[in-house]
């Protein structure tokens, strides 16, 4: 029995993301992504139903305006979660947070990638890989985030930094790529 394009991009495959499925639950996601962004900050019960029917979750997050994702159902977040303005989540894999982690403004999350042959990637095949985020992780303005990384507890990553591999529990790191500058006591 074939695959769907959405079975094959929750296995970690190569699959196409235009297909009718991936783009009605895109579409679904960005609608209430508009709506997010178009309600007003005071009004924060109408604000916290629409982030439960995005994540599909029950758990309180607080989430300043705009904000973007493809799907809302593969992000998982803990208690004590806050993303700032301006952030996007591209979530074809799994992206789970534990708890406290704080997104400074900017921020950029993405599981999905591209090939690197040419002929292949013209043919708009991706493939996405899993996300990983400990308790007590800070991302500073402007962090981005590659597809695969797993971020231990206790991180601060420093704004513009560009995370292209794991990074250890209890570390301050920075830069493109981002690494270890010092540990955490």
């Amino acid at each position: 029995m074939m695959k769907t394009e959405k079975e094959k991009m929750l296995a970690g495959e190569m699959y196409m993301p235009w297909d009718a499925e991936l783009t009605k639950d895109r579409i679904q996601a960005k609608e209430h992504c508009f709506q997010l962004n178009q309600t007003s900050p005071t009004q924060t019960i109408a604000r916290q139903d629409i982030i439960r029917a995005l994540f599909s979750m029950t758990d309180e997050a607080w989430i300043e305006s705009p904000f973007h994702c493809d799907y809302g159902y593969n992000i998982r977040f803990g208690k004590g979660f806050y993303i700032n303005h301006g952030c996007t989540l591209l979530d074809a894999a799994l992206i789970t947070f534990g708890d406290n982690c704080l997104l400074a403004p900017g921020v950029v999350i993405s599981t999905a990638g591209h090939p690197l042959d040419a002929t292949e990637r013209a043919s708009g095949l991706e493939f996405a890989k899993a996300i990983t985020i400990g308790n007590d992780v800070w991302f500073g303005a402007n962090v981005t985030v590659c597809p695969g990384v797993t971020i231990g507890n206790n991180v601060v990553i420093g704004a513009g930094s560009v995370v292209t591999k794991d990074l250890p529990s209890n570390t301050v790191c920075v830069g493109s790529p981002a690494k270890v500058i010092r540990e955490i006591e």
